[in-house]
């Protein structure tokens, strides 16, 4: 066995019947991401391995591990290299919760079929767990079942995105506090008017909500970070509303341009593990008639600093 990280950038995709032999990590050619070949999740990883992917996931945020077929404890097995399962608050829900609050499973089927969670629509950018009091700080996601067409995943680059704002932007919300609020409660009290995108003086603020930096800094790598959502609710601590939501928008422009993405198409057999704390992903939608199942397993973080 050998062990490189390749410089050239790759867009290949390789048939789960050729599997290859060198283990090695080749940055593709986005704003973030990386695709790992040779790996078998089957077995134990080896230490070199664990340690490659991990560097490779500080660097490229996105690791897509390609040619698997792998059973849940298998899975389970791969993920607890990088970390403990990330388990919420009993009174915070996050995706899976049953119903809406605790109980959360390891494993979420993400899936338009019965017993899974997020159907067919298409679904904005977004860092899985923002509005709980320590987000987690990655996730692995397993395809199973993918229809022929729609269910792409895109995800951003949030410290690219700090990196290309202009000096006195970064000045400007550096220090700035910001509430995500957690949509799940959202969704148990909703409001005539939908999904607000910033909360006003007039919207009850959903408890319970955490106080979190807009900006955070990669507990690993040290980078600053975009700490925001495309469309969830938010609001600056302290700041006055129109100001907040004017500032909030001109962030959200900033950080969706096609310069900071990467597109996936899935394949059978991928496992894409993604930090959740640099990055935020979206999916395009997909025909209902067709079936979608994948298996994710979060991570747990640390509290944004």
């Amino acid at each position: 066995m050998s062990i490189s990280f390749s410089a050239e950038p790759t867009t290949r995709h390789a048939s789960l019947a050729t599997v290859p032999d060198v283990f090695r990590i080749s940055p593709i050619a986005a704003a973030l991401g990386a695709e790992v070949a040779g790996l078998d999740a089957t077995r134990p990883l080896p230490a070199a391995q664990v340690l490659a992917l991990k560097q490779a996931l500080r660097d490229r945020h996105v690791l897509v591990i390609k040619q698997q077929r792998i059973d849940d404890g298998q899975f389970e097995r791969l993920a607890s290299y990088f970390g403990s399962v990330f388990r919420p608050p009993a009174n915070v829900p996050v995706l899976g919760s049953d119903p809406y609050g605790g109980n959360t499973p390891d494993i979420v089927h993400v899936s338009n079929q019965a017993g899974g969670v997020l159907g067919h629509d298409e679904l904005s950018a977004h860092a899985d767990h923002h509005w709980t009091p320590v987000p987690s700080a990655g996730s692995l996601l397993y395809g199973i079942e993918i229809p022929s067409e729609g269910g792409d995943t895109t995800w951003y680059n949030l410290a690219a995105a700090w990196d290309a704002l202009d000096a006195a932007t970064q000045r400007e919300i550096d220090q700035l506090q910001l509430i995500t609020y957690n949509p799940f409660l959202r969704k148990l009290k909703p409001l005539a008017s939908g999904f607000p995108l910033y909360r006003t003086p007039d919207i009850e603020p959903l408890a319970p909500f955490e106080v979190h930096p807009l900006v955070r800094t990669h507990p690993d790598s040290g980078r600053r970070i975009l700490h925001l959502g495309a469309r969830t609710e938010v609001e600056i601590v302290g700041v006055e509303p129109q100001y907040g939501a004017a500032l909030i928008a001109r962030l959200r422009a900033h950080l969706l341009q096609p310069r900071f993405a990467y597109t996936h198409r899935w394949s059978v057999g991928d496992i894409v593990y993604w930090d959740n704390q640099a990055t935020l992903h979206a999916r395009s939608a997909f025909d209902n008639g067709e079936r979608r199942l994948l298996k994710r397993i979060s991570l747990s973080g640390s509290r944004p600093y």
